[in-house]
């Protein structure tokens, strides 16, 4: 990653680190636990999120993707990865962070018993100063993230 991040003439900047949650609808049975284990998951479709041609399974954004899970379903798009989570019973593993004004309040987040950690954050291109609306997205982003609370 550090490779491609130096030949590309990229930088990656850190906005938080995170424990990993699960995303389920909120009539999953799930929904009851204070946390869940990788086992627990077991029974339920995984979504995962596929980013495109050029997607790598060494980029994939969603954690423990080698865990075994007999039901697994890829989409391309990510309204259609939440209709899938609250139709089938499915689950996503991410950061937690839901928008409820983004994504209703039918998706609930459940934290992940895991020893991972993750890492979320943005990639610029060295060369360039960034434009006036990605810097002000990114204020948003960070007032954004320095008033949610994770569980």
């Amino acid at each position: 990653m550090l490779n491609i991040l130096k030949n590309e003439e990229i930088e990656f900047t850190t906005l938080f680190t995170c424990k990993p949650h699960v995303f389920v609808s909120k009539n999953n049975p799930l929904v009851v636990k204070e946390k869940v284990t990788l086992e627990d998951l077991k029974s339920f479709p995984r979504l995962t999120y596929d980013q495109g041609v050029k997607n790598s399974f060494y980029f994939a954004e969603e954690l423990h993707i080698t865990a075994d899970s007999p039901k697994n379903i890829v989409v391309s798009d990510r309204a259609t990865l939440f209709n899938l989570l609250i139709g089938l019973d499915g689950y996503t593993i991410s950061s937690g962070i839901l928008s409820s004004d983004l994504n209703g309040n039918d998706i609930v987040s459940i934290p992940l018993e895991s020893e991972e950690i993750m890492e979320i954050g943005y990639i610029i291109t060295k060369d360039r100063p960034m434009n006036e609306i990605t810097s002000r997205y990114l204020e948003h982003l960070n007032r954004y993230i320095a008033n949610y609370s994770l569980k």
